[in-house]
């Protein structure tokens, strides 16, 4: 599984001669996915809320949402590096698009009701990751939450 993966990000999202503006989003895509599956319990309205902001803000295909989400369950029980995306984030993204990926995150961690404490660490690791100060980081929560 882990070698689908590395072959899905080395031909969608760090592809040299690809669209630079479609690997941004697919590496967000990827971040929101990573925060589906970090609590082991995949729970249907996380998933539509996913796929809910995936065609709002960043106008992915059914292909490729479907496909980020089949790679996400089984990476499930690997160990991942969030590397790849954040560098993506960080090269790409101005700071208030990084706050609203925060944003996105807690959606997603709150979609379902129920906050897990490995969905708040992920994103507090991913805001650290992003260079998202504590206080974005909390408003985006109190955002998302609402």
């Amino acid at each position: 599984m882990i070698d689908q993966i590395k072959n899905f990000f080395a031909t969608e999202i760090t592809n040299p001669t690809g669209d630079k503006i479609h690997q941004q989003q697919l590496a967000a895509a990827s971040l929101m996915v990573e925060v589906m599956v970090i609590d082991k319990q995949l729970c249907d309205d996380e998933l539509t809320m996913i796929q809910q902001l995936l065609k709002q803000q960043f106008q992915l295909t059914d292909r490729e949402i479907d496909q980020l989400v089949k790679l996400a369950h089984g990476e499930v029980s690997e160990a991942t590096s969030l590397y790849q995306f954040t560098r993506q984030v960080n090269d790409h993204f101005d700071q208030t698009s990084k706050n609203e990926l925060i944003k996105n995150l807690w959606q997603v961690a709150f979609a379902d009701n129920v906050l897990d404490k490995h969905e708040e660490a992920i994103i507090r690791r991913i805001a650290d990751l992003i260079h998202v100060s504590h206080s974005n980081f909390i408003r985006a929560k109190h955002e998302a939450k609402k």
